[in-house]
């Protein structure tokens, strides 16, 4: 008996310490200004979508100015943290990383200036 009110106490505790995941969409817009022939550019982050060891691409909308891209990430934070490159030169430096927090409903849309807060 004393082992039957253990167990439930145990998995009583366990299971209520799990954070609902949520499916996440972001899709990101980064303006880019005075920097030209502009190889790559990408995104940072924590997540499972994102790594800070290597930048997920962003596509050229308008050449040397805006690029874009969308992913989708299971977590059950309300924010991810951030940070663009453009030719691998990562923005930001000495500063915070940016936070983009998502939408509490559909998609999240997050719009950025390279390299500034």
């Amino acid at each position: 008996m004393k082992a039957i009110i253990l167990t439930i106490i145990a998995v009583t505790l366990f299971s209520s310490c799990v954070q609902k995941a949520y499916e996440r969409e972001v899709t990101v817009y980064l303006t880019v200004k005075g920097k030209q022939n502009i190889k790559t550019v990408g995104i940072l982050g924590d997540g499972n979508k994102l790594d800070w060891d290597k930048a997920l691409p962003l596509q050229e909308v308008v050449k040397d100015s805006l690029y874009t891209t969308t992913f989708k990430m299971r977590t059950g934070y309300l924010l991810v943290e951030a940070a663009f490159t453009v030719n691998d030169t990562v923005e930001l430096k000495d500063k915070p990383n940016r936070r983009i927090q998502f939408a509490k409903e559909g998609a999240t849309v997050y719009k950025a200036v390279f390299d500034e807060n």
